[in-house]
């Protein structure tokens, strides 16, 4: 019994990528890497899939970031307070 390979995320996003560009088809793609076509595909198919994710991504992150220095903003709020509180009775 043969062991299955494993590939890097690397190395699926250029055979990806190479068949995204559609200079090749993905018998000549799958020919050259050493796999076969139909992953060739699978990759192809989570690439275009994934596209989408790249982009809003960054404004969710954006906008998560934003509640995140609110917050802290808060908190260095209270800590100032008490701070200012313990220094004056002192």
């Amino acid at each position: 019994m043969t062991k299955r390979r494993s590939f890097s995320d690397n190395f699926k996003a250029t055979v990806a990528l190479e068949a995204l560009r559609g200079d090749k088809t993905a018998q000549e793609i799958a020919a050259k890497h050493k796999i076969h076509p139909t992953q060739v595909t699978t990759w192809k198919r989570q690439a275009i899939d994934g596209l989408t994710g790249v982009f809003s991504d960054k404004v969710r992150k954006a906008e998560d970031n934003e509640a995140e220095v609110k917050e802290f903003h808060v908190k260095i709020g209270k800590l100032a307070v008490e701070t200012d509180f313990f220094v004056i009775r002192a």
